[in-house]
């Protein structure tokens, strides 16, 4: 039996490779699944050789082949494929294994069961030889640096998500640097031994006693310090060895010291030596014992305790009667010196994977990297971000800021009225002639009745599916009638469907209000929108004309006026240069984008990295920022041509404000300039209603969807109520049917109590609760006196969903009390509660995404209209 310590495997289980690699590649891209079957079969094979589980020399160059494997395979998948890798803890293989989503959890696996190899591989040498003493140094030494592999570059990769239950505390840094120390401690030991069997001078043993001492006390520490859940994972017996050990190797290294002072004739050194020798034997002895490790280990240090007893007392009765040396104190010793003998190696294998794998295959050696695609990925957002934030979101903003100050200083209706006051203007034609072809005012007639339409098919629905909810609340009262039932009652159990219907309710109520209010705005532009619709003679005999612009002015101020205005047009028409040149140059940014493509030249670079290096997005970063770089030029563009706006604009504002002071005393020319404002402002508010109207119908479509799935889920949720009635209802029947058969087969008895009469008035029971809609409105309305309408929603709720927060405010003062479908009799308690998060019937809380539906996204809210002038 062996006195060194050997780490055991951890447990794996067969994982489907297959299958979980087949559904990533089809779903990521990269190439046909089929094509990479080849791929999937090698890695299966690997596997089964590469995890561990049986001591063999020939297992090293298996584990290591596929642990290089897996560096390849992580240079092209990330670690989490959907396939479920188990481990069972270190020192439990019949506990229930951690499963991990996650590659790099089973590269940690592999590494630490190849630790685990070498460690038994050292354990199982017979060190009665030099062979098997330096055998069993290196396998100490490799498992050591196999160790310090796992604990730099796997662990620290190992990233946990929040669906994962437990975590592998076997592959902490704490546990792998604990084990580290005790293979060095125990690679140290074996140097020792060697050192002890060549019959080195005793100073030298006595500096590798003590640095083995040394190793095996910074183990036993960190075990010590570790936190409980890990430290409880190393056996019972482990620490006491590995502290045994430690003052046993304390106690060699002193009586080696002690042998080399009596060789310098330092007799009372040697005495202090040797009594702190047995002082330190003693301690391995008491541990050893307390702690009931291996025979062979309290043997050892028996032995040392006897021979270290034997030559104190000889020293002490040579001193006492020749020497008459002076024993100095424990303090007063020089410490010994420690020689370091062994040091963590790393294996080829490891430190460089591609020699294990030469020129063979590399498992998807042909598959785009997952890094790769990644950076692929990052750049083009990068660049979607950057077109959309920096070009067409202040392409947007300009041509806004453009409309607004033009629209403020009324342009250029103003000048288009100067300049035609007989006529249209041609932009006011455009506008009337679009209306006249869509036939403006019977579009958003029919649009309103659509909208309307569907509003009243999405309350039907809601309707039906509350009328399911009372369909089963009566089969319930009446079931309640004859049977005890052990479950909750209707109100009680369809409490958050309720709740969901209110809150429908409540989104319903303020889509109708914002309905309204596009209702109103129709109202109140339709003559307008109708004028749209004349014909150009018409609609032309209805603006005022101007007197100023029938003939050529002749005074002072009308060539004043004249000339403000043709300043005035020259700047309009160079801002629609602008608004131009802007277009164009988003046109070519788009262009740019759609026909870039960086793949070929991410690949070149990932190509140039040394073979199995981890490919990671970061590492592109320069390519991305020097291919982004090509969009500069537009940047700069984009901001000298937002320069030139604004001057163009001040100089627009500068000129109107002549050209309105010159013109400030017509009135005819300003009834004829508010006549095109108002029917331009028509013709938007034309746009602006059917959009909204768009909107609702979309809105409502969207909303029909959400509440069928809900009244589905209402179907199901009384389909299973009705179910566990039924099933119940039968129970009863056999258990009435099991009672009069036994009643039969007693009739012949005779009866001692003649007088006395059985009481077959069913239970008493409560009033049925309403059935009816309009039953249970009036129900609840009893029960809430002071809120008529009892599925209005709270006001959070229509801060949260209204689609027209600012059209259609709710009152704060009269807030709506929680509906709940209460029957008049009291509910009966139930034995046990429902699961947490389902209901009574083990049903899905309402906020689940099992039921299929969510809460209704709603559309943003129309803009306040403004007021109209005269």
């Amino acid at each position: 039996m062996s006195n060194l310590l050997a780490i055991p495997f951890k447990k794996t289980y067969p994982v489907d490779v297959k299958e979980a690699t087949r559904n990533y590649i089809y779903a990521h891209g990269g190439g046909h699944p089929d094509e990479f079957k080849d791929d999937t079969s090698l890695w299966q094979n690997l596997r089964q050789d590469g995890v561990g589980g049986v001591v063999h020399v020939n297992r090293i160059n298996a584990s290591l082949l596929y642990h290089a494997q897996l560096v390849s395979i992580l240079t092209k998948l990330p670690p989490d494929i959907g396939l479920d890798i188990s481990y069972a803890p270190v020192f439990q293989p019949n506990a229930i294994p951690i499963t991990l989503k996650n590659l790099v959890f089973e590269r940690c696996g592999v590494l630490f069961n190849l630790a685990s190899l070498y460690s038994q591989l050292a354990a199982s040498e017979d060190r009665s030889t030099m062979d098997g003493i330096k055998r069993a140094t290196a396998n100490y030494q490799y498992s050591a640096g196999v160790l310090s592999l796992l604990r730099t570059s796997g662990v620290p990769k190992i990233v946990y998500s929040p669906d994962d239950e437990e975590i592998a505390r076997d592959l902490s840094d704490a546990f792998s640097t604990a084990l580290e120390l005790l293979m060095l401690a125990q690679a140290q030991e074996c140097s020792w031994q060697m050192a002890k069997i060549n019959q080195y001078k005793n100073a030298l043993i006595a500096k590798v006693a003590a640095r083995v001492a040394s190793l095996y006390q910074a183990a036993s520490q960190a075990i010590s310090e570790a936190v409980s859940p890990i430290k409880d994972l190393f056996p019972s017996d482990w620490l006491p060895h590995i502290e045994a050990k430690c003052h046993h190797f304390s106690a060699v290294s002193k009586y080696r010291k002690s042998m080399d002072e009596i060789e310098a004739s330092r007799y009372g050194i040697e005495i202090a030596r040797l009594q702190e020798a047995r002082s330190d034997a003693k301690k391995a002895y008491d541990i050893a014992r307390r702690g009931r490790i291996a025979p062979v280990v309290i043997q050892d240090i028996q032995s040392l305790l006897e021979i270290v007893q034997k030559n104190l007392s000889r020293a002490e009765r040579d001193n006492d009667l020749i020497y008459h040396h002076d024993v100095p104190a424990s303090s007063a010793l020089i410490a010994i010196a420690q020689t370091n003998l062994v040091s963590p190696i790393l294996p080829a294998g490891l430190s460089d994977p591609t020699t294990l794998i030469g020129k063979g295959r590399l498992i998807f050696g042909e598959l785009v990297g997952w890094g790769v695609k990644e950076a692929i990925k990052i750049y083009n957002d990068r660049r979607q971000n950057l077109i959309k934030e920096k070009i067409l979101d202040v392409s947007s903003e300009l041509q806004d800021t453009a409309d607004e100050a033009l629209r403020l200083l009324h342009l250029p209706s103003a000048l288009e009225a100067l300049e035609r006051p007989i006529g249209l203007p041609p932009s006011l034609l455009r506008k009337a002639e679009e209306v006249r072809l869509e036939d403006g005012p019977t579009k958003i007639e029919v649009s309103i009745e659509d909208v309307q339409r569907l509003a009243q098919k999405d309350h039907a629905i809601l309707d039906e599916a509350m009328d399911i909810l009372d369909n089963e609340a009566s089969e319930d009262e009446a079931a309640r009638k004859y049977n005890n039932l052990n479950r909750l009652p209707s109100h009680e159990a369809n409490i958050e469907l309720i709740g969901k219907e209110k809150r429908y309710r409540s989104i319903l109520a303020q889509a109708a209000a914002s309905d309204e209010t596009v209702r109103q705005k129709w109202d109140e532009w339709e003559q307008s929108i109708v004028e749209l619709t004349w014909s150009e003679t018409d609609l032309e005999a209805s603006i005022p004309s101007s007197t100023i612009s029938s003939s050529t002015p002749t005074t002072a101020q009308g060539r004043e006026t004249q000339t403000h205005a043709r300043a005035l047009r020259v700047q309009i028409e160079a801002l629609d240069d602008v608004h131009r040149a802007r277009e164009q140059l988003v046109r070519r940014a788009q262009a740019l984008a759609a026909a870039d493509d960086i793949r070929g030249r991410v690949t070149r670079v990932a190509a140039g990295f040394a073979r199995l290096t981890e490919i990671e997005p970061a590492m592109f970063e320069d390519v991305s920022d020097e291919e982004l770089a090509k969009f500069d030029k537009f940047l700069v563009e984009m901001g000298e041509i937002g320069q030139r706006q604004a001057t163009i604009l001040a100089e627009i504002q500068r000129r109107n404000e002549l050209f309105l002071q010159s013109r400030k005393d017509d009135p005819a020319v300003k009834e004829r300039e508010y006549a095109l404002q108002s029917l331009d402002l028509a013709y938007h508010k034309y746009r602006e209603i059917t959009r909204n109207l768009d909107e609702g119908f979309k809105f409502y479509n969207d909303l029909a969807t959400i509440f069928l799935q809900f009244k589905e889920a209402c179907k199901n949720w009384s389909r299973s109520r009705n179910q566990q009635i039924h099933s119940l209802t039968r129970s009863f029947q056999n258990m009435s049917v099991g009672a009069e058969h036994r009643d039969t087969r007693t009739s012949t008895a005779p009866q001692d109590n003649d007088d006395e009469s059985f009481d077959d008035t069913p239970p008493p029971h409560s009033a049925v609760r309403p059935s009816t809609p309009r039953a249970r409105e009036t129900a609840t309305q009893q029960e809430n006196p002071e809120n008529p309408d009892s599925r209005a929603s709270s006001e959070h709720v229509l801060a949260s969903t209204s689609r027209y927060s600012a059209q259609a405010p709710v009152s704060t003062t009269a807030q709506a009390q929680p509906q709940t479908r209460t029957p008049t009799t009291t509910p009966a308690r139930l034995s046990k509660k429902p699961a947490a998060g389902k209901s009574g019937l083990g049903l899905p809380a309402l906020t689940s995404s099992e039921w299929g539906f969510e809460d209704v996204k709603l559309r943003p809210p129309p803009p306040p209209t403004p007021k109209r002038r005269g």
